[in-house]
């Protein structure tokens, strides 16, 4: 008899055990969600040359009017390269920036660089470009955003 009530003495500690972690889950859940859920984010972006042809194939047929980044995570990074002709009558220097944030906080999150800034290219000459779009872990409060990109070639 003893050892039948020590066994249900168990099962009951373990049930209310169990019922208090549920009860602390349900209740911590509200706060944690924000640090363990997962969240994507959607963007897009335009694109435009100055000076200079952007292009999806090194052979210049397909133009690139704007960027699709995608859905991104949250402290993920995401490569996009192009082809940069320098359609001027004198080599020039690249350089990129970017414009149009919407939100306009989006860019305390997420930084756009490239590979190509301060790049001489000559006349005619064709170069592949490199963006990196990163997306902060912190970002907060942003499920969707859009900017505009401007590639300026000065000589």
């Amino acid at each position: 008899m003893r050892a039948i009530s020590r066994n249900k003495t168990k099962i009951l500690v373990a049930t209310l055990l169990l019922v208090i972690f549920a009860l602390a889950i349900s209740v911590t859940n509200p706060v944690m969600s924000p640090i363990l859920s997962n969240r994507t984010i959607s963007n897009s972006g335009s694109i435009t040359a100055i000076g200079v042809g952007i292009y999806w194939d090194q052979e210049g047929s397909m133009d690139v009017s704007g960027i699709d980044w995608g859905t991104l995570e949250p402290g993920s990074n995401k490569t996009v390269a192009v082809y940069i002709r320098n359609e001027g009558s004198s080599p020039a220097n690249l350089t990129m920036f970017t414009s149009n944030w919407n939100p306009p906080n989006a860019t305390d999150y997420v930084v756009l660089s490239w590979d190509r800034e301060g790049y001489q290219v000559a006349v005619g000459e064709v170069v592949q470009a490199t963006f990196t779009l990163s997306v902060s872990a912190a970002i907060q409060g942003i499920t969707t955003f859009s900017f505009d990109i401007t590639i300026l070639a000065t000589t």
